[in-house]
């Protein structure tokens, strides 16, 4: 099925510094485009694919698993290991869940993770998706929660239901074996989301072993926050955290070998 040209992966070659970027569900590579592209300019080594189902069409999604779009992380994630010394993973809601899950998988590999309104967990009305998603394939958009006007995710029309509560169930998984994350974190949170509840940072907060987290409440933002009035503060304070937990001194292709 064709993909559309928003939803095109992005791949930049820089220094031994590498940054895997996980988008969110039923959106696409657009939401952290501009980031990416922002990192890829400081000298990092960058990879931003698209995951099975999003950037075609709602329906495609709903024939995918959460076991498919982690796999195209883990895919690219090892291809950065293969091409760089330190390697760190920046996600977004859903794409969050994924980074968090390559750190419990890969916890001395991962050097850090910038997580931007993590989703590990729904608000209560999700509940019903095991059962729902039987009888009914989609239900209303949950894209463009975002509050500047005239700014929009490219996301999905309609959220597939089948596929939702695949991702329901990778959060289970996540959250089990939230301990085993021990790497530096840099939390984004939005003080107002429609998307994801405040909860599901919480969580994320204190069920990890890392000895540094870090939290920031963005006043300006909606949910997709990386294409929102606080995205400069998000691309500025990662790669800070990039080069502070990368032994660099600004510049990535400075970064020590190992």
């Amino acid at each position: 099925m064709q993909v559309s040209d928003f939803a095109q992966p992005f791949h930049a070659a820089g220094g031994p510094v590498g940054v895997l970027f996980c988008h969110g569900f039923t959106g696409s590579p657009w939401s952290l485009l501009e980031w990416a592209k922002a990192t890829a300019e400081a000298g990092y080594t960058v990879s931003l694919p698209r995951l099975p189902g999003h950037g075609t069409t709602w329906q495609e999604l709903n024939v995918t698993g959460w076991r498919d779009w982690y796999t195209t992380a883990e895919r690219a994630f090892f291809e950065l290991r293969a091409s760089c010394d330190v390697v760190f993973i920046a996600g977004l809601s859903m794409g969050s869940a994924l980074a968090l899950r390559l750190a419990e998988k890969h916890p001395d590999e991962v050097a850090g993770l910038v997580l931007v309104n993590p989703a590990v967990m729904g608000f209560p009305k999700m509940r019903a998706l095991p059962v729902l998603h039987r009888f009914r394939a989609s239900t209303k958009s949950i894209g463009s929660d975002i509050a500047e006007p005239g700014v929009l995710e490219q996301a999905y029309e309609r959220t597939p239901l089948r596929a939702a509560n695949s991702m329901m169930r990778m959060w289970v998984d996540v959250r089990a074996c939230m301990d085993l994350v021990s790497c530096p974190l840099l939390v984004f949170r939005s003080a107002v989301d429609h998307v994801v509840p405040a909860a599901s940072t919480a969580f994320v907060l204190s069920h990890v072993s890392s000895e540094e987290i870090t939290e920031r409440v963005l006043a300006n933002s909606y949910h997709v926050a990386t294409m929102d009035r606080d995205k400069a503060q998000i691309f500025t304070e990662s790669l800070q955290f990039f080069a502070r937990h990368s032994g660099t001194t600004g510049s990535p292709g400075a970064a020590q070998q190992g």
